[in-house]
């Protein structure tokens, strides 16, 4: 049984609590907070997404109750996420835009190791859940420490803490299904891949990675 009591302290520096080895340059802040349309759709989407990875383990691995049993609610709060930025959108007189390429994900997945056994395909896939969210949380708590408005702050808080709570949950399952030394090790491997794909990309205000 998988406990989900995770508290975050966005005053804890994200490489210690995430284990990230890069960190995002502060001046995406700046560039996003510019067009609050745009920021706001791509992180629409992002929930959206998160909600259909969810499904996609569930429809792919039925028989990992545990998993099932965890993962289920992430599927409703990520959309009720997706629904949130839709108000919020709303609220400013600022509308959905057309979703857009996530270049940062589909690096992630280049990455992922597509041979193996169907188990081992698990692994990879619930690694990789968990480290979007943990650079979305890593992202969240740079826009709810440096956004100009204090609803905005507020926002993304709510955001940083449930994104905390969902990367923590992905690690602790792949360590559920498999042996503890081949999820470090391959979680190691993930993060410095990770940190080169950040020092390559595009620093982008329309973008939520």
């Amino acid at each position: 049984m998988i406990s989900l009591n995770y508290a975050f302290d966005k005053n804890v520096q994200p490489k210690s609590m995430l284990g990230l080895k890069l960190p995002t340059d502060p001046r995406w802040v700046n560039l996003a907070e510019k067009d609050l349309e745009e920021i706001l759709t791509d992180h629409a989407y992002c929930e959206q997404k998160a909600a259909t990875s969810c499904i996609s383990l569930i429809q792919q691995y039925p028989e990992r109750t545990e998993m099932v049993k965890q993962v289920a609610p992430i599927v409703t709060e990520e959309w009720g996420h997706f629904r949130m930025v839709l108000l919020e959108l709303e609220k400013r007189n600022l509308k959905l835009g057309r979703q857009r390429k996530d270049e940062y994900v589909n690096q992630l997945l280049k990455f992922e190791k597509k041979g193996g056994s169907r188990d081992e395909r698990l692994m990879e896939k619930l690694l990789i859940c968990a480290l979007i969210e943990a650079r979305s949380c890593e992202r969240f708590r740079l826009l709810s420490l440096n956004m100009k408005e204090d609803s905005m702050k507020e926002f993304y808080h709510r955001f940083m803490v449930s994104e905390a709570g969902h990367y923590h949950l992905f690690i602790e399952l792949a360590k559920l299904y498999f042996d503890d030394d081949k999820v470090k090790m391959r979680w190691q491997e993930y993060l410095i891949h990770e940190s080169s794909i950040m020092e390559n990309l595009e620093l982008r205000g329309d973008r939520m990675h």
